[in-house]
């Protein structure tokens, strides 16, 4: 039973991150049609969070075995 509501957990997170990463920058607040610039950093895409969902899948399933 305690393993489907990780499942759903990690699903619920994967959903998220994946929706959240998709989404286009705000445009700037004073009327021009200009975009703001990107944030720093790398863009989380859907195989990113997919490995790291499959990742923490594996990594709890080994420490359950212990």
């Amino acid at each position: 039973m305690q393993n489907k509501y990780i499942f759903i957990l990690l699903f619920f997170f994967v959903a998220v991150t994946t929706s959240f990463s998709q989404q286009l920058p705000t445009p700037m607040g004073d009327g021009s049609t200009e975009r703001a610039p990107n944030p720093p950093g790398t863009p989380i895409d859907g195989g990113l969070s997919l490995l790291i969902a499959a990742g923490a899948f594996y990594g709890i399933k080994k420490s359950l075995k212990r």
